[in-house]
């Protein structure tokens, strides 16, 4: 298991690391930090050898997975397991506990070499995300986090607290999409009113810029969007005092047969998410009509 040497003075997080989740987040944190390490070791040099769930593959992805089945198998052999680079099976349905883990979020961005990509290990309990680690590699920043004990982040052998800030509802700034763009998403941006839209990769590396109040908006109106790209990042923002639903402003759902999340995700700083579901939800009501009346006509 990874340790994290920590000077004198530096602030701890005590309801986090001693609370009812303290083993579960211990080993969440440890496995999504030595995943990193195992994807950085082909940093610069992958390259992409298949494609799972749309995006592509490298050994990165698939050396990340390895070291998390195996630290959370070892640690929790009852747990059922979810992973973007498993197959999955119906088994899992029939589990309290699912730990929902994508392994390297943000291929492409890590083919580029820009740093936005993410490890990602959440843990779910009987259909709702209770804890989550998510691990950014580049800058070896490590956001935690379990339900009701607030979120964290530790970096350089430092942990501090991780809380929203303030945003204006009458200029939101968001954060979207670097690696697909959307034009539904682009006319719920302009309904937000929202002139300062920066991308960016991984989802974990968007809900880590509202937490820590960089950014106030991100939504994605298209299921695309997996049980595992959500998981951890959704405890993150919750934890820190943000806000998680989807389009329709229903809460996300885990451990589901379709392991999509099929109405996309709003995710959003203290006090914006009515706000934000009242201007986007005509928009979205309206795609989900053309789509089904697309679907009937063919």
């Amino acid at each position: 298991m990874a340790h994290s040497h920590e000077p004198a003075g530096v602030l701890h997080a005590p309801a986090a690391t001693s609370g009812p989740w303290a083993g579960e987040l211990a080993a969440a944190r440890a496995a999504a930090r030595e995943a990193g390490h195992a994807a950085m070791a082909h940093y610069g040099t992958a390259t992409q050898t298949g494609v799972s769930g749309g995006g592509p593959v490298t050994e990165a992805d698939r050396a990340a997975n390895a070291v998390i089945v195996a630290r959370l198998r070892a640690a929790f052999p009852s747990d059922a397991l979810l992973s973007e680079e498993l197959r999955d099976t119906p088994g899992r349905l029939s589990a309290s506990r699912l730990w929902v883990v994508d392994p390297l979020d943000g291929t492409r961005e890590f083919l580029a070499g820009n740093g936005e990509f993410a490890v990602m290990v959440g843990l779910a309990v009987d259909g709702r995300a209770v804890l989550g680690a998510v691990y950014l590699p580049v800058p070896d920043r490590l956001y935690f986090a379990a339900e009701d004990s607030g979120a964290w982040v530790e970096e350089a052998g430092a942990v501090r607290p991780v809380r929203c800030g303030p945003a204006d509802p009458a200029a939101p700034r968001l954060v979207g999409s670097r690696s697909h763009p959307d034009p539904l998403a682009a006319r719920m941006q302009r309904a937000l009113g929202a002139a300062d839209v920066r991308p960016a990769g991984s989802v974990g590396v968007k809900c880590a810029l509202i937490a820590e109040g960089e950014r106030d908006v991100y939504l994605h109106p298209v299921p695309h969007l997996k049980e595992w790209d959500t998981c951890a990042p959704e405890v993150i923002l919750r934890e820190a005092g943000g806000a998680v639903a989807d389009c329709r402003g229903a809460p996300l759902r885990y451990n589901k047969p379709d392991p999509r999340q099929p109405d996309g995700i709003v995710a959003c700083g203290p006090g914006l998410l009515a706000h934000v579901l009242a201007r986007i939800a005509p928009l979205y009501a309206e795609s989900v009509e053309t789509a089904a009346a697309d679907a009937a006509g063919r």
